[in-house]
């Protein structure tokens, strides 16, 4: 009876946590179903006679990502294709349009803003995370300070390089002594964020931190809770982990422990990319 209340309460805890995201149905794998001893639901009756259409199968689920084919990735939005020279122009010109706003006033103390940066053309991953910090803020580059130093080691473990995948921030420009955004700084700046997503369009993105995930899907569930669980944001798969500078801070204060448990599950989460794209997960570099 055990197992099955540790079963249940999983269940009942996950329900919930789609419903605080929004979610107002559930579509279960049959398969998984007959896993958990379910009967599998019965066959629609042979077509008429007379040769007519069949009934369609049934729709797959939604969100099932860790089962999903790796080669049918989500569907992007419906849109006309981009060049990649249109999409440069256009990401160039909301980076303008960003650089000159002054709807919040982030703008009055910054040096230079932070448009993002990265593959333009449908990259296999989009790394979005809060705001710049000291070292972005002086040369107008998403995470190339010490935590944008781990985060390029987690996107090389991948098997990327930054060039590939798409970096950027839910603000452009940096907040005063590198605090976190507050909500009206945030609602100011993410249309320029969704319109880079709209022109970018990733296959996945990965959400570094709770500021990231509270400005992008508009929601006050933590980080904690999130990490490593799927979510969506327009119809493309989203990965919640936590922000490279939350794992330095174990290793700051020489916390090996809490440092080796933060990486896993960071590494984790990536695993689960990787998986939904169908890539290996690449061999550790030998030191």
């Amino acid at each position: 009876m055990s197992d099955w209340t540790d079963i249940i309460d999983g269940v009942i805890d996950h329900v919930n946590l789609l419903r605080e995201l929004g979610e107002r149905s559930v579509e279960i794998d049959p398969a998984v179903m007959a896993s958990w001893g379910a009967p599998a639901p019965k066959a629609p009756p042979p077509g008429p006679a007379s040769g007519g259409p069949a009934s369609p199968p049934p729709a797959a689920p939604l969100f099932a990502l860790p089962s999903a084919p790796a080669s049918a990735p989500l569907p992007a939005a419906a849109a006309p294709a981009l060049s990649p020279e249109a999409r440069r122009k256009a990401l160039a010109e909301i980076a303008a349009r960003a650089d000159a706003c002054d709807a919040c006033p982030l703008r009055q103390n910054r040096t230079c803003s932070v448009p993002g940066q990265g593959n333009p053309d449908s990259p296999d991953v989009m790394f979005i995370g809060e705001a710049p910090g000291a070292e972005e803020d002086l040369q107008g580059l998403a995470f190339v300070g010490a935590a944008g130093q781990f985060l390029t080691k987690m996107i090389q473990a991948m098997g990327y390089s930054r060039d590939e995948v798409f970096i950027a921030n839910i603000c452009k420009c940096r907040p005063p002594n590198n605090r976190a955004p507050q909500p009206e700084e945030m609602q100011k700046c993410l249309p320029f964020l969704r319109e880079q997503i709209g022109i970018v369009k990733p296959k996945t993105i990965v959400l570094l931190g709770g500021t990231a995930i509270k400005g992008l899907l508009d929601t006050q569930v933590g980080v904690t809770r999130l990490q490593g669980q799927w979510t969506k944001y327009d119809s493309i798969p989203v990965m919640p982990t936590f922000h490279p500078a939350y794992i330095l801070r174990f290793e700051s204060c020489g916390d090996a422990t809490g440092l080796k448990a933060a990486k896993t599950q960071v590494w984790n989460a990536l695993k689960l990319v990787l998986a939904y794209l169908g890539k290996p997960v690449p061999a550790p570099k030998k030191a």
